[in-house]
């Protein structure tokens, strides 16, 4: 705004804020001016004041008037602007409760606004670090996916690995599978050929079996008859040594008699040197049998 503002125009709107019944003051001068600084409005609006004092004395505006019209007048005016006055306060007082009012639903709307802002805030910091956190979790996915990406090719060139091992195992499996065939043929051959030296052994053994169960009745008989022989030879050696102990009694006998017979030959020297004794009765053993 500019700085060289007229008085003129300064005077003119403060005293049309004046006739609006309110007390002109620096911001409705230049609201109503719609231009002006603070300072330039201010200074010149001192100058009103103590104009609008003079012009209510009646010192400016009734020069030509006589005393007691002059006076009647100013009283007159000073009566008007009480009321003026008056009815500026009351609206003032109207204009103070209205913008009360107003600057609560202003506090209320501001303090609205910075709760909402103070949501906000929090939203875009909420946003913000779940982007981070949707970012650092694409950037996992994306080396997840880079991994599963290797292991995906590791597999491929693995299940080409494997079907080539595979083919070659089938391959080997049918070569195997030919010599299997061919060993299978060539054991029941020899299977054939073991059960038909199987069949011949048996029968030998099955011959020699009979023969050596015929053998072994031969034996047996045999045996029996040994056994017999071996009765006889028992029962015919009871019999010597039966025969024995009474030629050994006997023996013993006569090896008796035969000492009695020795001692009677050796006492007739004896009873020829005794003879005046009578002879001495010799008892006689016993012999049995």
């Amino acid at each position: 705004m500019a700085i060289g503002v007229a008085e003129e125009a300064v005077f003119a709107a403060a005293d049309a804020v004046l006739e609006r019944g309110e007390r002109p003051t620096v911001e409705r001068v230049r609201l109503e001016l719609g231009r002006g600084s603070p300072a330039r409005v201010g200074a010149l609006l001192d100058q009103w004041w103590e104009r609008l004092a003079q012009r209510l004395r009646g010192e400016t505006r009734l020069p030509a008037l006589p005393a007691e019209v002059a006076q009647a007048f100013i009283a007159v005016w000073q009566q008007a602007v009480l009321l003026a006055d008056g009815v500026a306060e009351q609206g003032l007082a109207e204009r103070r409760s209205l913008l009360e009012t107003e600057r609560l639903r202003v506090a209320a709307v501001e303090n609205d606004i910075r709760q909402a802002e103070a949501q906000a805030r929090q939203q875009v910091a909420a946003a913000q670090a779940a982007q981070r956190a949707a970012e650092t979790r694409l950037a996992d996915l994306e080396q997840l996916l880079v991994q599963r990406q290797e292991q995906m090719d590791d597999l491929h060139n693995r299940c080409t690995e494997l079907a080539e091992e595979r083919k070659a195992a089938l391959q080997e499996a049918s070569s195997q599978r030919q010599a299997l065939l061919a060993l299978q043929q060539q054991l029941n051959g020899e299977r054939e050929a073991t059960a038909t030296y199987v069949r011949g052994v048996e029968d030998r053994a099955h011959r020699e079996v009979d023969h050596a169960r015929e053998e072994s009745k031969a034996t047996a008989a045999q045996l029996k008859a040994a056994g017999k022989q071996l009765e006889q030879l028992r029962q015919r050696l009871d019999t010597a040594l039966a025969q024995l102990s009474e030629a050994q009694q006997v023996a013993a006998a006569e090896s008796a008699k035969a000492a009695v017979l020795a001692q009677q030959l050796a006492t007739p020297a004896r009873t020829s040197r005794a003879s005046a004794k009578p002879p001495r009765k010799q008892k006689q053993p016993s012999s049995k049998g």
